[in-house]
């Protein structure tokens, strides 16, 4: 919904649109003037010199936007025609905060490598989708702007702008081209089928990145979601904090905390992130009771490494931020030169097993593509298992024998409980919900798979699923 639209939609008055509409312009006159005296957003930066600057809309407002901006502000920074093409396919933008974490302005510098475009992006690799997780089909989205693939929580797309452009975006196919935040038509269908569907108890608003809407638009989403009776938790998916943590203001604190619970889920992926201005962006949610939690993608040339990650998640514990997930980065198109082996992220589990304690020690997981969710993945300790004893091995390599409980009793219990599932179920308040797969197994119920199963045509792997 357009500005216009929303005031007629409100019942302003005409002489106050054309108040707002008078001020608007304005604003943008006083915007070309400020290009035209100072040369844009280069001539800015060089002229004030101060990239850190703690106002969130200054920010916004004096992004880099083009390849060419950069290589006006940054000297000996030149594009290649690869990047520059690449640039028009997947947007550019970075905020004048996240550039000045960049040491170098190479690819062997991890901030540059997560921010500014690579050629290598334009290699679209057979086994890369450009809708990785089958976010746009119609059983997975059946709102649009939301999408549901677990039985109980449901994923709201709030807009498609960021304030960086990440190169490794599983949402690269619209982020930052499709930037328009969700109209009140849009959020009127997310709330009337939440309420049609009452399993749904957790919430997570997406993007985009919702944070970068003003906190009263922000807070229309929140207040609405709060109202249906069934929804317990709200997340948010948000990167702000590490790419512009001048965001997380003591007034969008406070009007968080009038919704608990409320969860942010951040996406720090190198300890240099994790700046002081960050770690007091985070702790000001803290105050305000918002738990944060962090899930790192594991990203080849940034932090695939033990020693990185370990700085990293040492770094989280000490400033209160739980390290919840590392991903195997999605197979999405332009990111096969980001992209690691499965094996890598299992010889680095190994290594942080041993040196961290369990709280600091993130779950390392898959998105399994086609909406299948995700999937722990773990080094292999388990190496034979008997009735009797389970033979295990421990980070150190050391070969251990556990023994396992006296046969008949344990198959006694396993019995009892076996036939007393359905009835524990019913008393928690869960008898006959499909919640799918093996929880349902469990339960005694009708089971239903998380993944759509489709018959066997023959076809291609492109003609299942989709376009790549």
């Amino acid at each position: 919904m357009g500005a216009s639209a929303y005031m007629q939609e409100r019942g302003y008055s005409s002489e106050a649109k054309a108040s707002w509409k008078e001020d608007r312009m304005s604003r943008v006159v006083q915007r070309v003037e400020l290009v035209e005296e100072t040369g844009g957003v280069v001539g800015v930066l060089k002229r004030e010199g101060d990239w850190q600057r703690a106002d969130w809309r200054w920010q916004m407002t004096h992004r880099l936007t083009a390849l060419s901006e950069l290589r006006a502000l940054v000297e000996g920074f030149e594009p290649s025609e690869g990047q520059l093409r690449v640039s028009m396919r997947y947007p550019f933008a970075v905020t004048p905060y996240y550039l000045s974490l960049i040491e170098s302005f190479t690819p062997e510098d991890p901030i540059f490598r997560m921010a500014v475009p690579l050629a290598e992006e334009e290699d679209d690799a057979p086994a890369l989708f450009r809708d990785p997780l089958a976010e746009e089909e119609e059983e997975h989205r059946p709102v649009a702007g939301l999408i549901h693939r677990y039985p109980d929580r449901v994923v709201l797309l709030m807009n498609g702008l960021c304030p960086v452009y990440c190169r490794h975006c599983t949402r690269k196919r619209f982020v930052g081209i499709e930037k328009a935040a969700a109209s009140s038509e849009q959020i009127e269908g997310w709330i009337r089928y939440l309420r049609e569907t009452p399993s749904i108890r957790d919430v997570i608003l997406s993007g985009g990145d919702p944070l970068t809407l003003s906190d009263s638009r922000l807070e229309r989403v929140i207040a609405a979601v709060r109202s249906v009776p069934s929804v317990e938790i709200i997340r948010i998916g948000t990167r702000i904090p590490v790419l512009m943590p001048m965001r997380i203001t003591s007034e969008l604190c406070a009007m968080l905390e009038r919704y608990h619970p409320i969860w942010v889920v951040t996406h720090f992926n190198h300890p240099r992130e994790l700046t002081a201005q960050a770690a007091q962006a985070c702790d000001r949610l803290l105050r305000a009771g918002v738990p944060v939690n962090n899930q790192s993608v594991l990203l080849r040339g940034i932090n695939d490494h033990p020693d990185i990650l370990e700085a990293l998640c040492r770094k989280l514990l000490m400033n209160r931020i739980k390290p919840y997930y590392l991903h195997q980065s999605d197979l999405v198109q332009g990111i096969e030169h980001l992209r690691t082996p499965i094996s890598r992220g299992i010889q680095i589990m190994e290594a942080l097993r041993g040196r961290l304690g369990g709280l600091g020690i993130p779950q390392y997981v898959i998105d399994l593509p086609r909406g299948g969710g995700k999937v722990p993945i773990l080094p292999n300790y388990i190496l034979s298992m008997s009735p009797e004893y389970t033979v295990l091995r421990n980070f150190e390599g050391r070969i251990v024998t556990y023994p396992e409980p006296c046969i008949s009793a344990a198959s006694k219990v396993g019995v009892n409980q076996q036939e007393g599932e359905g009835e524990q179920g019913k008393r928690a308040g869960i008898g006959g919900r499909m919640r799918g797969g093996v929880a349902d197994q469990l339960a005694g119920l009708d089971t239903r798979p998380l993944i759509p199963q489709k018959p066997d045509t023959g076809g291609s792997a492109k003609g299942e699923n989709g376009d790549r």
